[in-house]
């Protein structure tokens, strides 16, 4: 068996590396996402920013809510930091997101190293 839309995630994390070539480190993580719809856009990658997440409790909505990054193809979250280096707080962030919205594959990127560091997470 092969990589879970091995295809997708390729388009994703170059357009990632794309912005992180031209950008570089050291903008606030805003900026690589303002950037990043402009790749998303120019490879024609369907996408949406910032799409909300309910969680619920025993079959009751909760007041609090996660906002994942990007959702691209429908099927994949990107989650986009812009730190000195991720953590297991970012990846466990990104499996809450995976959980609250069903999908199954999660891409943690790093755009505030030398070189753009991305992860493949897979609930």
């Amino acid at each position: 068996m092969g990589l879970w839309y091995e295809k997708e995630a390729y388009k994703i994390v170059g357009a990632c590396m794309e912005v992180h070539r031209n950008l570089g480190r050291g903008f606030n993580e805003v900026v690589y996402k303002d950037a990043l719809e402009i790749e998303f856009n120019g490879l024609k990658i369907p996408f949406e920013r910032e799409r909300r997440y309910d969680v619920l409790y025993k079959g009751v909505k909760l007041p609090h809510f996660y906002v994942a990054d990007f959702v691209l193809f429908d099927t994949i979250i990107l989650e986009a930091k812009a730190v000195e280096c991720l953590t297991q707080s970012h990846v466990k962030q990104t499996f809450n997101y995976l959980a609250a919205s069903g999908l199954h594959l999660g891409l943690l990127v790093n755009f505030g190293e030398d070189s753009l560091k991305s992860q493949r997470i897979v609930l």
